[in-house]
């Protein structure tokens, strides 16, 4: 009996991914615990495990396939000494498919094969062009042919058992390519056209999630100066004993907003709606820049956390998010965000709350000033920083409190071990 596999849920608000690559290719063998496929979400490209054994007889699903919901069949595995071929054949359609096919009318199931033909365009297409529901085509393929009106039916499919996908509709949608004209031919000069870049799911949800914080979320912002000189001379001694490990200033900054958010309970809290959840632990995610995007891991209970600690925890969740490897609980929830783009020479910047945390911290690049101290110009390294708050769960006084609490940690670094 075929052992059916299904599109995984990687996280509770899942709906769909993107099934990126097949690792394992129709005829092999699977065994209990071997990695198929990797499935793409906004936030990560996971592995799909085999849980059963057998030996992959169909594939429904083709690579780089978008949007295929969750809990949809995906691929079949066949059990010893069942026909790879029969099983293959028995394979239900997509779940779009399915659907469509199950409001269809007696007449378009009579099961005769519809009789093929070239068309204009040189791809073999059905002539039974009132039926393109018959044509194999994901959901996604199928989307695009209707929004640009083309004939499912007009289309050669290149996916598994001729199923047609994305790549095709996006072909045959494409103009066709025209001989240059005599302006050209004798180089006048052409207009130079934009390039049109799809957005993959992270940068959707990115935009979706930003849009929707700006337009509900009351910011507003404050903004101080720290002097850095005695951090980055603990900095200096404390690397210089460390084996192996390089404490940045980015560490330093997790830690005393960790801190911070302990000393300031109330600004440790979330909008819940009809309510304020006051958290109960310094839970301090950080952005990572990566193609295409970002991701914020988190350092859970950071203020309990030595800088050691908190540096090497770090670096492990930064890797793993370029290598879009980060599972739901490493990246959810937060009392707080950090976002640094001072490597960047960016002094002073605003960022966006990222919901339904209340703040995030924006911090620009230190840099040497001239700084009255009792009177005299003295030069000092002194870093911006601007805290956007919520002011639905932070007023202006508590995060005044607030960032007053990190400049004294950030200014008195002997108090982070304390």
């Amino acid at each position: 009996m075929a052992i059916d596999i299904f599109m995984p849920a990687l996280s509770p608000t899942m709906e769909s991914g993107k099934l990126s690559r097949w690792l394992k290719k129709v005829g092999d063998k699977v065994s209990a615990g071997d990695v198929i496929a990797e499935i793409e979400t906004d936030k990560a490209t996971m592995e799909v495990e085999a849980i059963d054994e057998g030996v992959l007889a169909a594939q429904l699903v083709s690579e780089g396939a978008e949007n295929v919901p969750v809990n949809s069949l995906i691929a079949r595995l066949a059990e010893d000494g069942e026909d790879l071929a029969l099983i293959e054949k028995t394979a239900p359609e997509a779940p779009a498919a399915q659907a469509t096919l199950a409001q269809a009318t007696p007449a378009q199931h009579s099961g005769a094969a519809p009789e093929t033909k070239p068309s204009g365009n040189g791809v073999v297409a059905s002539s039974n062009m009132a039926n393109p529901e018959r044509v194999k085509a994901s959901p996604l393929a199928r989307r695009i042919a209707k929004t640009n009106g083309l004939d499912l039916s007009q289309i050669n499919g290149s996916g598994p058992n001729g199923r047609i996908i994305k790549r095709d509709v996006e072909q045959a949608k494409a103009p066709p390519q025209q001989k240059p004209t005599a302006a050209i031919q004798h180089g006048a000069q052409t207009t130079t056209q934009p390039e049109i870049m799809p957005l993959d799911g992270m940068r959707k949800t990115i935009a979706a999630r930003l849009t929707e914080a700006k337009q509900t979320v009351p910011h507003f912002y404050l903004t101080i100066d720290c002097r850095l000189d005695d951090l980055l001379t603990a900095r200096k001694n404390m690397n210089a004993h460390l084996d192996g490990v390089k404490i940045s200033v980015n560490d330093f900054i997790i830690k005393a907003m960790a801190l911070a958010l302990r000393d300031v309970p109330d600004a440790n809290a979330q909008w819940g709606g009809d309510h304020i959840l006051k958290l109960k632990q310094s839970d301090v995610a950080v952005a990572v820049a990566i193609e295409g995007g970002l991701f914020t891991p988190v350092i859970r209970a950071a203020e309990s956390k030595g800088l050691k600690e908190i540096s090497a925890e770090m670096k492990a969740l930064a890797g793993l998010a370029r290598d879009r490897k980060l599972t739901p609980d490493q990246y959810e929830g937060g009392s707080t965000s950090i976002s640094n783009l001072g490597m960047f020479g960016v002094k002073n910047f605003q960022a966006v709350i990222n919901p339904p945390q209340a703040t995030i911290l924006a911090v620009g690049g230190g840099e040497e000033r001239l700084i009255p101290i009792n009177g005299q110009a003295v030069v000092a390294n002194m870093m911006t920083v601007t805290l956007s708050c919520d002011h639905r769960v932070v007023d202006g006084a508590l995060g005044a409190q607030l960032l007053h609490a990190f400049k004294h940690y950030i200014e008195t670094p002997v108090a982070l071990a304390l």
